[in-house]
């Protein structure tokens, strides 16, 4: 910690073997440094995954530069396209802030200065600080300028073994080891024995003790302990993942894993993963969709607690948020392996006589392309680097089943694919060819008849893919971020297909009249930030939204509708369990279950299918609603009870959210889910709530912000405010009639009254408080009100307020240091200043 606080040193390097625990103790440090404030933010970079490209390129910086910008909310500049230029508007950034930098796993040297990440040698700013690990501290110290390199050992006997306990039993190894088991002493003795041939390394002790955890079997304690004492000194870690891997139950498990260390280090994305498992029929041809994610997501939580598969940490949301639709309500949409698992696995994988594959560069190919060992391959994972690369005329393997392309993102990568290619790979199923450079779908893919899973994302120059209706057994399309225009008619034949992806075909416009209605099994259909030319009834220039009723497996859906009145009647959407239905030029969503509404007609456009979409939705928002004085109208007891973002904006009819003498609300409550709700631009909306609020509602409300609600004279009832329990986030702003922010229910009007000695707690977990341009804001409440948890006050523009809190201020610590008190602002004008920081409580009354 002392190195981080050094203002000469922004370069610090963290060298050990693999398994040794170089990553747990970066994580560790980063924490304890965001715990003590030393950073604002810390940004971690996982660059295992650049272990099999012989050089870093655009790949690396652009991964790297896209996810500095996201994490800071920067926009980076359209014209900012070319690599340098964004390094020197992101170098400047960057000065600004005081930022921790994690690069983990580094295996080839990266000028940071290409990045735009400021090195050692700047000087003037010592703000950013690095911290890189790498297996070679020559690297790091030499190649990448570490400043200071700190070697991580393998642990002592004594914490080795207190590892392994902890691991083994859950904290308390003596009870654990007399419960478990007949013969105690013997178990304890050989537990001693299996942690010190481990040789001190983490990885190799928490991998073998999570498999033994629950082994009674005396048998099985012994057989792991030969197996380590057989294997050569060095390689007990691969050891003790070879013998996790082997007592795995389940064989699909198994499976899945090698799979993942065929991909490599890095982030492995659950949505990738069932694409291609679906395409390996791994799911043993399930009846749905559905099913086949259950299996996978039951799978994957066998391996993690076997360390084997671990929660990706990385921000991958940025760039999954569409295409993990299916996992948008799973707690981590992204897996990550250690890099010295997925070599094992690729070890194993390679020997398995069931299951060999190979993970190749791009020299080579030719070698082994007529082999008799390649005639039994079932997996091939190639690596390209060269900007035109030429494959051979063809691969005889009889058994493959998967083939990957990479191209390291590489737009300028030209690969040719000759037409004989895949003829000696009858038996493939998967094929993914994302980013290649081709412009037409290679007429080699016309042999591939039982291909199932065909991906090409981000082909950016693709434009042609008639073929695609030979591969009638195809069940998986992705054309993700692809240059197509229009959907060939010949996709009519592709009858078997379940998961289309269409996400960012951004110059998608012509979708044939049926092409869409006859994907009888279509089950997912992703069209985020893609085709909105939807036809009218009756118009046969492009498909219409009524096909979709045609879709009768359909459960998972993203689409885009540029007017409501393109929606028809008749559109049925019951059985969807799944989606984000956008209308108008709105974007984005933070769950599986969310409408975002623009110019809609209560009245003529929610009904049907919609409206029962509207009560069952986890996120709803309008904009410029009308036809209604209402929000929300119940239909039944069940609605809107998974109901967790709600946000209206602009829309003058709305007077009120919700009429809660509705009896369906009163019997159950309302929201009880509801984390987030925002009112902007409200004209004529009177209260949030019409009349007695039942017991039980809002109870989930974290954030309540409010906005240029010019008729709101409070906004809260007391019964109400009594019930935010888990509030932490309370924002007015601009709301010219608000005079009190919680009233009595039977208050007529907000009267100047005389202050009570006695302070009532309100919102026992509000962080954050902001009023800002109130002019007519009298008080808070007509009693005191202490914050007990307030940490971040801002009062703008609000000349009337006497008083928020009784004399000891809204604070109950002394930990709150960010505050902006500016009360007297004219509150005619937008005042939108800088915040203050003060390293003290501060009380305005």
């Amino acid at each position: 910690m002392d190195v981080l606080s050094d203002d000469n040193i922004n370069s610090i390097g963290v060298v050990g073997i693999g398994g040794v625990g170089k990553t747990t103790l970066i994580k560790q440090v980063a924490h304890q440094a965001m715990q003590e404030k030393l950073f604002t933010t810390q940004v971690y970079f996982d660059l295992s995954w650049t272990r099999d490209s012989d050089k870093l390129g655009q790949k690396v910086i652009s991964h790297m530069q896209e996810k500095l910008a996201c994490m800071f909310g920067w926009i980076l500049k359209p014209w900012y396209l070319n690599e340098s230029k964004r390094a020197v508007e992101l170098k400047q950034g960057l000065k600004k802030e005081k930022v921790l930098i994690i690069l983990d796993n580094i295996w080839k040297e990266i000028d940071l200065e290409e990045v735009g990440i400021p090195s050692c040698k700047d000087d003037d700013e010592k703000e950013c600080k690095i911290v890189l690990s790498s297996r070679d501290g020559e690297l790091l110290s030499k190649g990448m300028g570490a400043q200071i390199c700190f070697p991580v050992e393998t642990l002592p006997p004594k914490e080795a073994w207190a590892l392994f306990k902890k691991t083994v039993s859950g904290g308390d190894f003596d009870k654990w080891v007399v419960e478990e088991i007949n013969n105690p002493e013997e178990r304890s003795s050989i537990a001693i024995q299996v942690a010190e041939e481990c040789e001190g390394l983490p990885l190799a002790i928490v991998t073998i003790a999570k498999a033994l955890k629950d082994e009674t079997q005396l048998a099985i304690w012994k057989n792991a302990l030969e197996q380590l004492r057989n294997c050569a000194a060095g390689k007990k870690v691969y050891s003790c993942l070879e013998w996790s891997y082997t007592h795995l139950k389940l064989e699909d498990v198994k499976s899945l894993l090698l799979l993942c260390g065929m991909l490599g280090g890095g982030d492995i994305p659950l949505d990738l993963l069932l694409q291609y498992c679906m395409g390996l029929d791994c799911f043993d041809r399930m009846k749905s969709l559905e099913h086949a994610r259950n299996k996978l997501l039951t799978w994957v939580e066998i391996l993690k607690p076997s360390g084997l598969l671990l929660d990706s940490h990385e921000y991958r949301e940025i760039f999954y948020e569409d295409s993990s639709l299916l996992f948008m309500d799973s707690k981590n949409k992204s897996l990550q392996m250690h890099d010295v698992v997925s070599g094992v696995a690729r070890r194993i994988a390679s020997m398995d006589l069931h299951r060999p594959f190979v993970v190749r560069e791009d020299v080579g190919l030719e070698e082994w392309s007529e082999t008799d060992e390649s005639r039994r391959f079932t997996f091939i994972s190639l690596h390209c680097e060269a900007v035109n690369y030429q494959l051979p005329q063809g691969l005889v393997c009889p058994e493959l089943q998967f083939f990957l392309l990479h191209n390291n993102d590489n737009p300028s990568l030209n690969i040719h694919i000759p037409i004989t290619f895949f003829q000696g790979m009858k038996n493939l199923k998967v094929l993914d060819l994302s980013g290649s450079g081709f412009t037409t779908l290679p007429s080699a893919l016309d042999s591939l008849e039982n291909l199932r899973t065909l991906r090409l994302c981000w082909c950016c120059n693709l434009v042609d893919i008639a073929l695609i209706g030979k591969l009638k057994k195809l069940e998986v399309l992705s054309l993700e971020g692809s240059a197509i225009q229009q959907l060939p008619d010949e996709m009519v034949k592709l009858s078997n297909l379940r998961l289309l992806d269409l996400n960012n075909c951004r110059q998608l416009k012509v979708v044939p009249q049926k092409v869409l209605s006859n994907l009888s099994r279509l089950e997912c259909l992703f069209m985020s930030c893609s085709f909105t030319k939807w036809a009218m009834e009756g118009d046969e220039s492009n498909a219409c939204l009524s096909e979709l009723n045609h879709l009768s497996c359909l459960t998972t859906l993203y689409i885009q509708i540029a007017d409501a009145e393109l929606l028809p009647k008749d559109i049925q959407f019951e059985k969807l369990t799944r989606y984000v239905i956008l209308v108008g030029h709105l974007q984005g969503s933070k769950t599986d279950r969310a409408l975002r509404l623009n110019k809609i007609n209560r009245s003529l456009h929610l009904r049907n299918g919609i409206s029962r979409l509207l009560e069952r939705s986890k996120e709803l928002e309008f904009l410029k609603l009308s036809g209604t004085k209402f929000v929300l109208h119940p239909l039944d007891r069940e609605s809107f009870l998974e109901l967790k973002h709600l946000r209206v904006n602009d829309s003058p009819e709305i007077q009120y959210i919700i009429d809660s003498k509705d009896q369906r609300f009163m019997q159950l409550g309302a929201f009880p889910l509801l984390e987030s709700l925002v009112l902007e631009d409200m004209e004529n909306l009177e209260e949030v709530w019409h009349g007695q609020i039942p017991t039980g509602s809002f109870g989930s409300l974290k954030t309540l912000n409010v906005f240029s609600c010019s008729k709101l004279r409070y906004l809260l009832l007391l019964s109400m405010a009594e019930g935010l329990s888990k509030l932490e986030n309370l924002s007015i702003i601009s709301c010219k009639t608000m005079q009190q922010i919680i009233a009595y229910e039977r208050e007529s009007k907000v009267k100047e009254d005389e202050y009570a000695m006695t302070n009532l707690q309100l919102f026992p977990n509000l962080r954050k408080l902001t009023l800002r341009n109130l002019p007519q804001l009298i008080n808070f409440f007509s009693h005191k009100v202490l914050f007990s948890k307030l940490e971040v006050l801002e009062l703008h523009g609000v000349p009337k307020l006497k008083n928020v809190w009784y004399h000891q201020g809204p604070f109950g610590s002394s930990s709150s240091q960010i505050l902006h008190v500016c009360p007297n602002v004219d509150a005619g004008h937008s005042y939108y200043p800088q915040y203050s920081f003060y390293p003290y409580d501060y009380t305005y009354a």
